[in-house]
């Protein structure tokens, strides 16, 4: 059976999946729930001096059936005292010795940093994460993001706490800045250990349109909060391997952001990460989704050879190229398998209306037609299609050609003006403007479409 076990930075845990600094870790009745699920860590709720929070704090953007799929919080940091935070990272530590306690921290002043450094490290904790990235309310007050967006003062602040720091130091980097690289760099030339990303982006979900405020509402008015949950992941993971690929980072990575499977933790593992954090997905479906968690990812372990987390750190990195590295001479194009077609035409609609019109409807039947040698390889049809492997991608290509943009620049082989033969597009066929003028209203399509019942999803069985 794989292990899955972790060193991380020095911080050991029996998993790679931890709870992200967030209200499921406000508390430590929350954190030992979890750990008795089989969470493997917990990032504490960040501490610092309490505040205030007020009430209405979470928004979300529901896209058709499924709920949350982004998340909205103008939340702040705990509103516990100091003291009774510390009391209870004591206490989890007493009775959860093997699982990773880190504690959040957000101060201000030198002796701040020093003194609450200090406090957690007594408490037991095994790690500090410095929250570098909350993008709404303690940014206004020079904190936060505020710190992330300048690389400089997060240098500075790093070194101020590894000045006392005795357990390894994790610097949360903000997603609210242009290039995530910097930060990242300021963080390992301040001494930190390692780092994690994203933190929530600024965002505003919705507008009221009755009450013309933002959600989520408080007394008629709104602010901007911290958006997170399935729609960050490929925000999120991009970054994380912007940080995992660039050579002067070299730091372990806990990659956050849209976790919600063992296949997006996955990803973010296979892009660089050798631990995960998890906070939406908690909060929308509870501790219990670690069970599907780890019994996923060992079996996707098991399958691929994978004995270890490490095994598989990074292991995606070499295929991740700038896109004048690509190969141009690579050819697919879709195939549809008449079997599986339903008739919804989608593929159609979208080819048609927003692509390269390399589908057309075929008299006396609902199954549309791929046209060859109109068709770019795009993927739009195969995206939109709601029948799994209905329509694939087909390599057309003999695999023996390569050349890259990269390549043809060197070689002089570009285009260099406007109307220049060597475009890519130039000699492929498009219908005339006046083609389209009523086509749309006069469009019919012959039959039904028949009812798609998808097949059963395979259960993952942890033997």
């Amino acid at each position: 059976m794989p292990d899955l076990s972790i060193n991380f930075a020095g911080i050991k845990s029996p998993n790679p999946f931890w709870l992200a600094s967030a209200p499921p870790t406000n508390s430590g009745y929350q954190v030992m729930k979890a750990f008795d699920a089989g969470w493997g860590g917990a990032v504490w709720k960040t501490l610092g001096v309490p505040v205030v929070n007020v009430s209405s704090r979470y928004g979300s953007v529901n896209y058709r059936d499924k709920r949350m799929m982004g998340f909205n919080n103008i939340e702040l940091i705990s509103d516990r005292p100091l003291a009774d935070n510390l009391r209870e990272i004591e206490e989890v530590k007493k009775r959860f010795p093997h699982h990773a306690v880190i504690a959040s921290l957000m101060v201000q002043s030198r002796q701040e940093w020093h003194d609450i450094v200090r406090d957690v490290t007594n408490a037991g904790s095994d790690g500090i994460e410095l929250n570098f990235g909350c993008p709404h309310g303690m940014c206004e007050r020079g904190m936060g993001s505020a710190v992330g967006q300048e690389p400089e003062v997060l240098q500075t602040i790093v070194e101020w706490v590894m000045e006392v720091a005795r357990i390894p130091v994790i610097v949360k980097l903000t997603p609210n800045i242009s290039d995530i690289t910097e930060p990242a760099l300021a963080a390992r030339r301040g001494g930190a250990n390692a780092i994690s990303l994203i933190n929530t982006i600024q965002s505003i979900v919705g507008v009221d349109l009755d009450l013309f405020a933002p959600y989520p509402i408080v007394d008629g008015k709104g602010s901007n909060g911290g958006y997170c949950g399935p729609a960050v992941k490929p925000i999120a993971l991009n970054m994380v391997k912007n940080c995992a690929q660039h050579p002067d980072v070299r730091l372990p990575i806990s990659g956050i952001g849209g976790i919600e499977t063992w296949r997006d933790a996955v990803e973010h593992i296979l892009l660089g990460a050798s631990s995960v954090q998890v906070c939406t997905a908690a909060m929308h479906y509870g501790f219990g989704i670690i069970r599907e968690m780890t019994s996923g990812l060992e079996q996707y372990m098991t399958e691929k050879g994978f004995h270890t987390i490490d095994d598989m750190v990074g292991r995606a990195l070499p295929n991740v190229k700038h896109w004048e590295d690509l190969n141009l001479q690579y050819k697919v194009t879709a195939s549809i398998n008449p079997d599986k077609c339903i008739g919804c035409q989608l593929c159609y609609t979208a080819c048609e209306d927003g692509a390269h019109q390399a589908i057309r409807l075929q008299p006396g039947t609902r199954t549309p037609e791929i046209i060859d040698e109109n068709c770019v390889g795009c993927n739009l049809c195969s995206l939109v299609c709601p029948v799994e492997q209905c329509i694939t991608m087909e390599r057309r290509d003999d695999g023996t050609q390569h050349q890259t943009w990269k390549e043809r620049t060197a070689a002089d082989d570009i285009p260099t003006t406007f109307n220049d033969e060597r475009a890519g597009g130039r000699h492929h066929w498009v219908p005339e403007p006046a083609a389209a003028l009523g086509k749309e209203k006069e469009k019919t399509l012959p039959g039904k479409a028949r009812l798609y019942t998808p097949e059963p999803e395979k259960q993952v069985v942890n033997e």
